[in-house]
């Protein structure tokens, strides 16, 4: 392995850990395209190996941040997390039966559709705030 993939390994896993610290996402979202289309990686190769990185270290240190904070649902948290190894298990399980570019195509409409909600509902917010805002300096 040269020293520039290496970086570039390491960059990708900066990126992905901060956003995943940072708005919850990081695995999916930053890390199996840039596995893809950075270090050329298959669909269900980049699939796998964000699967794996997410075991042990993303959670560690943002948890504990979180929990001091005060900002974990342990009971949810725990619930979701029991049906996340069953989901896992079975979407790894239908992914690798499927084609890699029909999942290419379902992983990128699930996150187009995602994008767009996020941004109508930031607009919307955004919106609904800077009218409050503009009635309460009336």
């Amino acid at each position: 392995m040269t020293i520039q993939t290496v970086l570039l390994l390491i960059l990708i896993g900066l990126a992905a850990g901060t956003l995943s610290g940072f708005v919850g996402v990081g695995g999916g979202v930053i890390m199996v395209p840039a596995l893809m289309y950075v270090m050329g990686m298959s669909q269900h190769m980049a699939q796998g190996t964000s699967l794996f990185l997410m075991l042990f270290p993303i959670g560690i240190l943002a948890v504990m941040n979180y929990h001091k904070a005060g900002e974990i649902n342990w009971t949810f948290g725990i619930i979701i997390a029991c049906a996340f190894v069953f989901g896992g298990y079975f979407g790894s399980k239908l992914a690798l039966r499927m084609s890699p570019h029909v999942v290419k195509l379902i992983f990128g409409i699930l996150m187009l559709y995602v994008a767009g909600r996020m941004i109508y509902k930031g607009y919307n917010g955004y919106t609904v705030e800077k009218q409050t805002t503009s009635i309460a300096e009336e």
